[in-house]
């Protein structure tokens, strides 16, 4: 590594995190304590080593420069997704749910990225403790750790605007308010805001307490883990699956425009394209997924409603189950392949190449078209009525060819590890799309306990590049990001 990278900032920033983890691994021992299961010591212990490790990390290195460039930037949030997985796994390695690493690690990184695959096929014999800290994983990798980071520890945002850059990347990211501090504390207010209001709507519709909150959680990460073995399919109630529906499309909505719904800027909403076009998609998608299933249907509402919420579920990459959707219509089937691809807006939970990239591939198609018709014309492609640039554009088309690319690259690798052909492409999609749920052999996202070991790693690896988006990832890979 170059002498120039601050590498004891580096350290010091993933001592604060990880102090900041050891909290969270406590908060998930106070819950093993109240329910009186048997993980209390063994998240009092994972807490204790993440603590002092994190604690020697940061006194070591605390006269350092607090100085972060662009390269800094990329470095800390690739290492911190991985040391949060390595420290997150210690309660599965340390309770007798888990006796392999890899499944620890794999439990951890789909927890943190909020792919929601699991390596646990009957999640109600696990303790409330171990329960709740998978949720919790989802609920701090939605937001995203960096985030988290800037919004408690105002002291980072000497130069943060690179890790915020680097960990919130995208067509475009909006600050909310001069600091960027500022900007982190309210995403993560109007985050806490809407998980706990599902939280008492859950509860007030018949949910157990706990379940509630662990479901809303991972709903506002769009994670998908559930405490019930068949997932939401669980709840019978259809009042329990609309309000999920409703928390699940809130999180795919970019939360900046969140922000300016609760301060009363609707002005902002209407002006939004992405916005539109992400409205667009659930309606279109959910009408024809309900049309398609019409000639099988008993029950004209539970149709309606299975279509409408296993829709928003895959397009916002929740992974939330209410059926089985490979018994659903071959055409319905073939459908939820391609919104896997979407994703929700930049700036929300969602994982996926997300609306603006598909609107702004969608335009440009249109506007090459009308080009070669009017070779002379100049007919810029604009968002919001503002102008995109050429190299916005060109950052966008690299970046979907890049996706499809590693994501096929994923599928062949799966196909080599023992994969059939279909269960390859339904693993390698969900997890660069932190989704969920596959096809074939892995529909259900927890269907991977017998996944050979050697794939458990290639599936986490795309599950980390889908959640940094990618560029994030590559551009550690390249010589010329070690250069001067």
């Amino acid at each position: 590594i170059n002498c120039m990278i601050n590498k004891k900032f580096i350290i010091n920033i993933l001592g604060i995190l990880l102090i900041v983890e050891s909290l969270f691994l406590f908060l998930s021992a106070l819950v093993s304590h109240i329910f009186k299961d048997n993980e209390l010591q063994a998240f009092i212990l994972s807490g204790s080593i993440a603590f002092l490790s994190g604690s020697f990390a940061f006194f070591s290195t605390r006269k350092c420069q607090r100085i972060v460039h662009k390269r800094e930037g990329y470095i800390i949030v690739f290492l911190v997704w991985l040391v949060f997985a390595a420290f997150g796994c210690l309660p599965y390695v340390f309770s007798h749910h888990v006796t392999d690493f890899t499944d620890a690690f794999f439990e951890t990184m789909s927890g943190f990225t909020t792919t929601g695959i699991s390596i646990f096929a009957d999640v109600e014999s696990l303790p409330h403790g171990l329960l709740f800290w998978r949720s919790m994983t989802q609920w701090i990798g939605g937001m995203g750790i960096i985030v988290l980071s800037l919004a408690i520890l105002p002291f980072l945002n000497i130069g943060g605007m690179q890790l915020f850059a680097a960990e919130v990347p995208g067509v475009t990211y909006i600050k909310l308010t001069p600091k960027l501090n500022g900007t982190a504390i309210r995403l993560w207010l109007i985050y806490l805001f809407f998980t706990f209001f599902e939280a008492v709507l859950l509860k007030l519709s018949g949910m157990e307490t706990f379940d509630a909150i662990c479901h809303s959680l991972t709903t506002m990460a769009t994670g998908g883990f559930s405490t019930k073995n068949d997932n939401i399919a669980h709840y019978s109630s259809p009042q329990i699956q609309y309000i999920i529906v409703a928390f699940m499309f809130l999180s795919g909505i970019n939360h900046t425009l969140l922000y300016y719904t609760l301060t009363f800027k609707f002005s902002k909403l209407q002006r939004n394209e992405e916005f539109f076009y992400y409205i667009v998609f659930v309606i279109l998608f959910s009408f024809i997924i309900f049309v398609s299933m019409l000639p099988f249907s008993k029950n004209i509402e539970e149709t309606f409603r299975h279509a409408l919420f296993n829709t928003v579920s895959v397009i916002t990459t929740t992974g939330f189950l209410t059926a089985n959707f490979q018994l659903w219509p071959l055409f319905a089937i073939n459908l939820i392949f391609i919104i896997l691809f979407i994703g929700g807006s930049t700036g929300s939970t969602g994982g996926g190449l997300k609306v603006m990239r598909i609107v702004v591939i969608l335009k440009n198609v249109y506007y090459e078209l009308r080009r070669i018709i009017h070779p002379r014309a100049v007919i810029p492609l604009r968002i919001n009525k503002k102008s995109v640039s050429t190299h916005i554009v060109s950052n966008v088309l690299v970046f979907v060819s890049v996706y499809i690319l590693i994501f096929a690259i994923g599928t062949i690798v799966l196909t080599f590890l023992g994969f059939d052909f279909e269960s390859a492409i339904g693993a390698s999609l969900t997890s660069i799309s932190n989704a969920g749920p596959g096809f074939g052999a892995v529909t259900n996202p927890t269907s991977y306990a017998h996944v050979p070991d050697a794939a458990k790693w290639v599936l986490s690896a795309l599950m980390l590049v889908g959640r940094l988006e990618i560029f994030t990832v590559l551009a550690l890979l390249t010589p010329q990001f070690w250069k001067k």
